[in-house]
């Protein structure tokens, strides 16, 4: 990933809202701190669980257009869970 860096000597995601999916069935939203050996670090964390019904799709529009219902205030999604990382502003309506 090459851009502009929000806070130098951080990752290039760090301060975005980002949409982790994962492996599972579980997705969360939430802002990006930092990725490390044990995962990546979230901030103001919501989840969606296709498990549990729904649409992830709706959930995400709801959480692009209205914000993220925060379930979490610090949430670490471990490295093996994580399937891949997108910006949510990158979401298209």
């Amino acid at each position: 990933m090459t851009g502009h860096v929000f806070h130098p000597g951080h990752h290039e995601l760090h301060g975005i809202t980002v949409i982790v999916e994962t492996v599972g069935t579980r997705v969360y939203v939430g802002r990006f701190d930092s990725q490390d050996d044990a995962g990546v670090h979230l901030n103001d964390v919501g989840v969606f669980d296709s498990a549990t019904g729904g649409s992830k799709a709706d959930y995400l529009q709801r959480s692009a257009r209205f914000g993220i219902r925060a379930e979490h205030k610090h949430l670490l999604v471990p490295s093996q869970d994580v399937a891949t990382i997108t910006r949510l502003a990158e979401l298209h309506p």
